[in-house]
């Protein structure tokens, strides 16, 4: 399969690639294009290392070149291709797509096409990996702001760092449930979260992704904005 993209790479491309993936049973991925995004790059490089040995994907950039009066001669720069080694490792050890692989393929598509929507999102720990989870520290050592995707939900919670105790994020956050209730409605928690907000999403539904990628974003600029206020100067 052959993806060839007279611009710079966009989400749309990269879904284009999926569907034809998919749809043509190939084994062979070829993306060209004149530059790459790095989220791009990001989702070529997660998909050479999580689907089976004998899937492969390049990225191609593409210049041209004159000598004098020469004809014009284009040149092929491979930005990503596969890992001989991990393909080697993948293969050795019978490795095959599974649907948690294909999940984590998709996961790398929607938060590719979160950072299409919005490129300042890598500052605030979004990424285009195959992970459901995206954190960004809010308070060092204390409070976390994580973004997530599941199979039926996406949304928006506050955690403590690995390892913490719950009950401290908790003790944090009650002195100002109140204002924090005001400003962002309703909340749940959980065993080791505190005040999520999340919305229905199928992971598999993609005409829903951009209005995701909205609620999440809306959400975390709520939630940021309303600690910012509360923690003020302890907020890197």
């Amino acid at each position: 399969l052959i993806e060839n993209q007279l611009e710079q790479t966009d989400h749309t491309h990269l879904g284009q690639i999926m569907t034809y993936l998919a749809g043509l049973d190939a084994r062979i991925v070829v993306w060209i294009a004149p530059s790459f995004r790095e989220p791009h790059l990001s989702a070529i490089r997660w998909l050479n290392q999580h689907t089976a040995a004998s899937f492969s994907f390049f990225a191609l950039r593409l210049r041209v070149v004159r000598i004098e009066n020469s004809p014009f001669a284009p040149i092929f720069d491979v930005v990503e291709k596969p890992s001989v080694f991990e393909r080697a490792v993948q293969e050795a050890a019978g490795g095959e797509v599974t649907a948690q692989a294909r999940a984590a393929a998709a996961r790398v598509e929607f938060w590719t096409g979160y950072l299409d929507s919005y490129p300042h999102a890598t500052e605030h720990g979004i990424t285009a990996s195959g992970g459901p989870n995206k954190f960004r520290v809010v308070i060092p050592g204390r409070l976390i702001l994580g973004r997530y995707i599941s199979g039926d939900s996406c949304g928006v919670f506050l955690r403590g760092p690995d390892g913490s105790d719950p009950d401290a994020l908790r003790e944090l956050l009650a002195p100002h449930r109140g204002e924090m209730t005001a400003r962002l409605g309703e909340t749940r928690d959980g065993t080791t979260w505190c005040a999520i907000s999340s919305a229905p999403l199928r992971l598999g539904d993609r005409p829903r992704w951009p209005d995701a990628f909205e609620f999440l974003e809306a959400r975390s600029r709520l939630y940021l904005s309303t600690l910012t206020g509360i923690f003020g100067d302890a907020i890197p």
